[in-house]
């Protein structure tokens, strides 16, 4: 998959481990599990990671060559360990030099080394002296802090991390079975260490150190990742977090799909000049001043010229240019008045062929959600995003035939704005049709959002992040890939489930504070899906998403006036920070990884029991009880009406009247997100029109 890491096993020296199972089967036939890295190779394949085995042939460039991390476990003469029987237990200098270029051109090297190291045969310690890294002859041994009362199954002491980033995140326990000790060089961070009662007490048990531009991460036992330990205490979840850290941010470009030669082609400069030009001068409703209307009638020649011209690089729209072009050329015709073209909006049926990379010409007066309120003309042009595997999961378990993820190439000024769909109720039209069969939504721009401002809230915040979160934040790919997946998901939830309503299909004014809430359900939903999404790769990196768009994105993003995202985001944050999984201190935001899934989860059955209660409820008694549950985390205003109970509102008026009453800021921001939105504000402001 694109922007995981490609990780190669070292097989052809002799190591005591292999990820193959016919391998394993050889090297001991007994007790297989004691020779295997088959379940740690899984782990980082279910993770997204391409894992092969190196069994054949130095380690030189070439055999280096496109991989993000290169795995060495314990190789061993023969005499000591049941090994691969491949080559010899000694890197050649060759290697050596290969080896180390390999990191700090940007590789990562995961090294698992052993207790008693020398008399192993390898020369490993030269390999890791390149990068200021010991190893210590012995075996550390512990009475108190250990598993099972053995004494050499020491209990290891996890550190705080020194950066960014936090390998040990959700990482408590983790036993070194027959553990020696290492030298961390200055710079370096010492992940875990020996407890007070060890001896030798404190000593470093793994290490991580940045090399170039590559990183090295070393453990002083290669047991605790073997098929028989990595499903005891947190050995799968270290595994899988230290390899990820030691790939760094990902490689590949941000999720190009080759060049758009509609995008080079020269009519469409011309268009989006000609649409430009016309912009200006239209009315909110899309019309033009008739002293304007000799002026544009010869843009939009222009405009339906170019779009003739475009056409025969678009045949799965030929019907919808066509049609396009005839609905610009009646708009003309008729005086150029209110538009409508509900004739090409019917003829545009993009969720026909997902296909990734398909490219789409679209034009259309229309207002950008989010972004301009008028009905101007605009075009644009895009690409639907459809990987094999959220095709898949469309087909098997999230059924959404109306969903089309898609992203930008180019546009005209109406998307040069926060707007990032493209839905056919915005289009102009001389009447609604019967049903919409489609709905666009644009991950490229809320993926690029999300990474700009999400990045920018956990250096502010000094949030250490996991390396896949980091990884994510880092890369644009991995970011559209997953908003895509969150889009999917929650786009369906919306008539899924024991709803009283739904506040976004029946056209009447309700309180903000419940399209808040069912945003808030269908994210909560989305997260709770992605912990169970254990063969999706990206499911994992769904729930960061979630996470982070919602604690620090939403509150602070557009204006307090019934900002019914913003208040979702809130009322999140003050849950999680009520039930200590999420800590404001010395500055300085932490979260108990471990208990997040399950205290998103409990949320999001809080809400869905109100949701169910209201079934049976009348409309305000419900409005009441939505307001309660939220003021329960999130303070009111001190004049709300709504918090002061039912005698201070207008029962005995329409609803209309109730909806008045509710203040246009019923929940402030708390003095914690004021001062976020203050050092975040320009950052907020750059992501207008970002792509």
């Amino acid at each position: 998959m694109k922007g995981f890491a490609q990780v190669l096993f070292d097989e052809a020296h002799r190591e005591a481990w292999s990820i193959r199972p016919e391998q394993v089967r050889v090297m001991n036939p007994g007790h297989p599990a004691d020779a295997g890295y088959i379940r740690a190779a899984g782990l980082l394949r279910a993770a997204g990671h391409r894992v092969d085995a190196h069994t054949a042939g130095p380690l030189d460039a070439a055999a280096l060559e496109g991989r993000d991390v290169l795995v060495i476990a314990h190789p061993s003469e023969d005499r000591w360990e049941r090994t691969t029987g491949l080559g010899e237990p000694r890197l050649a200098p060759a290697e050596l030099d290969a080896v180390e270029a390999f990191v700090r051109a940007g590789g990562g090297l995961v090294v698992l080394a052993e207790c008693e190291q020398d008399k192993y045969g390898t020369n490993l310690d030269e390999l890791l002296d390149r990068f200021g890294i010991g190893i210590w002859n012995g075996t550390v041994q512990d009475p108190r802090s250990n598993h099972r009362d053995v004494a050499h199954w020491v209990m290891a002491e996890p550190q705080e991390p020194g950066g960014p980033e936090d390998p040990l995140a959700g990482i408590r326990d983790v036993c070194f079975y027959r553990a020696g000790a290492l030298r961390a060089p200055d710079g370096g961070s010492v992940l875990l260490r020996s407890a007070a009662t060890a001896d030798p007490a404190g000593a470093p048990l793994a290490v991580a150190v940045a090399a170039g531009e590559g990183r090295v991460a070393v453990f002083a036992d290669s047991d605790l990742f073997g098929d028989d330990s990595i499903d005891e205490h947190d050995h799968a979840e270290l595994w899988r977090s230290l390899v990820t850290w030691a790939a760094g941010a990902p490689r590949e470009s941000a999720g190009a799909v080759g060049p758009s030669p509609a995008l080079a082609h020269p009519a469409w400069a011309e268009l989006r000049d000609s649409v430009e030009q016309l912009r200006p001068l239209q009315a909110a409703d899309g019309s033009v001043p008739e002293s304007e209307r000799t002026r544009v009638a010869k843009l939009l020649d222009r405009v339906v010229a170019c779009v003739e011209d475009l056409s025969p690089l678009f045949p799965h729209d030929a019907a919808y240019l066509a049609a396009a072009a005839a609905d610009l050329r009646r708009w003309s015709a008729e005086g150029l008045g209110v538009p409508d073209f509900l004739d090409s909006l019917q003829a545009f049926q993009p969720q026909l062929r997902r296909e990734d990379g398909l490219e789409h010409l679209v034009v259309f007066p229309m207002y950008t959600q989010n972004g301009n309120p008028a009905r101007n003309l605009e075009a644009v042009l895009c690409r639907v995003v459809w990987p094999d595997w959220l095709a898949r999961l469309e087909a098997d378990r999230y059924d959404n035939p109306m969903f089309v993820p898609l992203a930008f190439t180019d546009f005209t000024s109406g998307y040069d704005t926060d707007s990032a769909v493209l839905f056919p109720e915005t289009v102009a039209v001389r009447e609604t049709p019967p049903r919409f069969t489609w709905g666009g939504i644009f991950c490229d721009r809320e993926a690029a959002r999300f990474r700009r401002v999400c990045g920018a809230a956990a250096e502010t915040l000094r949030l250490p992040l996991p390396p896949d979160a980091a990884r994510l934040l880092a890369s644009q790919q991995l970011a559209q890939d997953t908003f895509a997946l969150w889009d999917l998901v929650h786009d369906r939830t919306h008539s899924h489930g024991e709803l009283p309503f739904d506040p976004f299909m029946i056209k009447q004014r309700m309180p903000y504070w419940l399209y808040s809430l069912e945003e808030l359900r269908c994210d909560l939903n989305t997260f709770r899906e992605a912990t169970r999404l254990t063969d999706v790769p990206h499911a994992r990196l769904l729930q960061y998403a979630i996470l982070f768009d919602r604690l620090f994105r939403f509150p602070i993003t557009g204006p307090r006036v019934r900002n019914y995202d913003g208040l979702g985001g809130q009322l999140l944050f003050a849950h999680l920070h009520r039930n200590h999984v999420v800590r404001w201190s010395d500055n300085r935001l932490t979260i108990d990884w471990q208990r997040l899934p399950e205290a998103v989860v409990a949320l999001c059955e809080e809400v869905e029991a109100l949701y169910r209660e209201g079934i049976d409820r009348p409309k305000l008694a419900h409005w009441l009880a939505a307001h309660a549950l939220v003021a329960r985390y999130v303070e009111p205003h001190p004049a709300s009406r709504w918090a002061q109970g039912v005698r201070e509102l207008p029962t005995g008026e329409p609803p209309k009247a109730w909806v008045d009453a509710v203040l246009p800021d019923e929940f402030p921001l708390s003095m914690f997100y004021e001062a976020l939105a203050k050092r975040l504000g320009e950052v907020i402001e750059s992501t207008k029109g970002i792509r």
